[in-house]
């Protein structure tokens, strides 16, 4: 696995994401060296959700059809409610996300994201956590939920909250320098 500095790190999102939870790893990733795509399921332009309203856009650099598990060292996937419940009904993006997964390179979920890997069945005994209120889902689908900011469980990686930004991007950079992880916990 590269160094940070040499990585490519693809983060999945559309309309609707948390625009703090796709913009601040996007800058702390690229700060640290990494090349850092903006992926989604159209071209253009997506829009955030900031607090109670439309956020800003973000430019999309690639779409999901162009983009290959192979070119990325790394997936992050903002929350939001809006854009992970329109990505989990996307199967192109729930099944990018398990072929991710099963690399072995690190798949980061922050806020309501857990979701897309709920989709992807990749929490069954697994150590995770998310935001709050998805935590029913989260344990339903047999993760063994936790109250802290960022978990990390072989190469998934969780968050619950803007709040936990900075351990969040912490923990991708440490995973991806770290290189692909083995699953600790049974498929």
């Amino acid at each position: 696995m590269p160094a940070i500095a040499e990585s490519r790190i693809m983060i999945l999102a559309t309309d609707g994401f948390e625009q703090s939870e796709l913009e601040f790893p996007l800058k702390k990733l690229k700060k640290a060296g990494a090349r850092v795509d903006v992926v989604s399921l159209k071209e253009g332009e997506i829009t955030g959700w900031e607090k109670k309203d439309w956020g800003s856009a973000v430019k999309v650099d690639r779409t999901l059809s162009d983009a290959k598990v192979s070119d990325y060292d790394a997936l992050v996937l903002p929350g939001g409610q809006i854009n992970p419940d329109i990505l989990r009904a996307e199967k192109a993006a729930v099944s990018f996300i398990h072929a991710f997964h099963a690399t072995g390179k690190p798949v980061a979920a922050i806020c309501h994201a857990p979701w897309l890997l709920i989709e992807a069945k990749l929490v069954k005994g697994r150590r995770a956590t998310s935001y709050q209120s998805i935590r029913t889902d989260m344990e339903n689908a047999g993760a063994r939920w936790e109250d802290s900011e960022t978990v990390r469980d072989g190469n998934v990686i969780t968050a619950r909250k803007p709040d936990d930004l900075e351990a969040f991007t912490a923990a991708i950079v440490e995973a991806v320098e770290d290189g692909p992880a083995q699953r600790s916990a049974a498929e």
